[in-house]
């Protein structure tokens, strides 16, 4: 969904250096906050260089276009610093951040915000489009956006936005995470009647040189996958948008499921350098902040025996 800074960039990769050491872990949730008085939020997104929080409002259907939707500006303790940030979109969800630019995937329109002047710069409409979700940003500047109704991620590079990859392997890709020499994709799964799936998605990689694709693990259904994030052992924090869980998926694509809310749990932000994970709570229209922490087997258990 989101870039990660040059800072981030090598907390993930230190991390990684050392993970062969690291014994078994158990990860718990501590709630940190929560904030109502969106308008069905969608996606979070922090921006490092001004330390607040963005939230795209649906706010109504989420194929309508009646220019109702809106972006937020949030502070990290969760107070709502600006409610209407950015007014005049449609339904706006995926956010992605590079440089001064906040992009956002507005129905079948990506739409470009200067942060500085928090103004609409720009706008790429795809014609055929059908229901543009989630964007991310390569550290190099690409906005990669998926279509999951067309089976299709759309690339906007030097000022152009086309197709990048169009393929029923992707089988409804929704969230998106630029990773390395990869993207990451949440597939939602293939889609049957409206948003139900027979067999729900699972983590895939899609390499950016030959735009091969993986399954992450051998392909077992985990959910209808929605927000996608790193963490610092380049595993994942996971969404399933129609149950409403929160999922740790190891590199091996084993799934520990670690927070079970209502349906519309969206597409997520991890901060890595405070272990905070914010989520938007699309259809109570809350946004929810948890802090995540390690332990060893038995460290988890001694916790979990103060907390009761």
């Amino acid at each position: 969904m989101k870039r990660h800074s040059l800072f981030q960039f090598l907390l993930i990769n230190i991390a990684l250096f050392f993970q062969s050491q690291v014994s078994a872990q158990e990860i718990t949730l501590e709630k940190l906050w929560e904030t109502d008085g969106f308008r069905n939020p969608e996606s979070v997104v922090y921006d490092t260089k001004t330390e607040v929080l963005y939230v795209s409002n649906v706010n109504g259907a989420a194929n309508e276009k009646d220019g109702n939707g809106f972006i937020s500006k949030v502070a990290l303790d969760g107070k709502i610093l600006k409610k209407d940030w950015v007014t005049g979109l449609n339904a706006p969800k995926g956010l992605a951040i590079h440089g001064n630019k906040l992009y956002t995937a507005d129905i079948d329109t990506l739409v470009e915000i200067d942060i500085p002047t928090e103004t609409i710069t720009n706008s790429y409409q795809v014609m055929d489009a059908k229901f543009l979700n989630d964007v991310a940003a390569s550290m190099g500047g690409e906005v990669f956006v998926s279509d999951m109704m067309m089976n299709r991620i759309h690339q906007l590079k030097d000022g152009t936005f086309s197709i990048w990859l169009e393929t029923p392997e992707l089988e409804a890709p929704n969230g998106l995470l630029v990773l390395d020499d990869y993207l990451i994709e949440g597939a939602w799964g293939v889609m049957v009647e409206g948003f139900k799936t027979d067999t729900p998605g699972h983590l895939k990689t899609i390499s950016l040189k030959d735009k091969s694709i993986q399954s992450i693990g051998d392909g077992s259904p985990v959910g209808n996958l929605d927000g996608v994030e790193t963490d610092l052992d380049g595993e994942y924090y996971v969404t399933d948008w129609m149950v409403g869980k929160l999922f740790h998926i190891k590199k091996s694509g084993e799934a520990t499921e670690l927070l079970t809310l209502e349906q519309g749990m969206a597409d997520l932000e991890y901060i890595p350098e405070m272990d905070l994970i914010i989520l938007p709570m699309m259809n109570t229209s809350k946004l929810l902040a948890y802090k995540a922490h390690e332990y060893e087997d038995d460290e988890a258990e001694e916790y979990e025996e103060e907390e009761d």
